[in-house]
């Protein structure tokens, strides 16, 4: 069911540092940048884009949204938010670890992009 997600980003420069410092720490390449301005990223068989706002709008971020990325064990997960602040991210909520869940134990690590979007590292233990 999932194809995609797509950002929105103020600051495409400080986005593509931000985005890349991330995917690197977990294996993944650098974005690239379309004729549109866009990062494009390709991990794991998934795509994520960030994109300066269609409608010349800035871009905010969604309330209540979240966007989860699979890590392959707690020290990726532990990489990638370590990462995520060196690069301008903001740590949120509880420290990184794991959490009991009604479906099993996950551990989870969230950041906020510099732009306000809500992140999340997921391992299912």
């Amino acid at each position: 069911m999932y194809s995609h997600n797509m950002v929105g980003s103020n600051d495409i420069a400080r986005s593509k540092a931000f985005y890349d410092a991330l995917f690197t720490a977990v294996g993944g390449n650098p974005g690239i940048q379309d004729d549109k301005g866009r990062l494009i990223y390709m991990h794991n068989d998934g795509l994520f884009l960030v994109t300066p706002p269609i409608d010349g709008q800035p871009a905010t971020a969604g309330n209540g949204c979240t966007i989860g990325f699979a890590m392959s064990s707690p020290e990726q997960a532990d990489a990638w938010h370590a990462a995520g602040v060196a690069a301008g991210g903001k740590a949120i909520e509880d420290p990184p670890g794991v959490r009991e869940a009604g479906f099993g134990k996950l551990y989870l690590a969230y950041l906020r992009d510099p732009d306000g979007n809500k992140l999340c590292a997921l391992h299912r233990m």
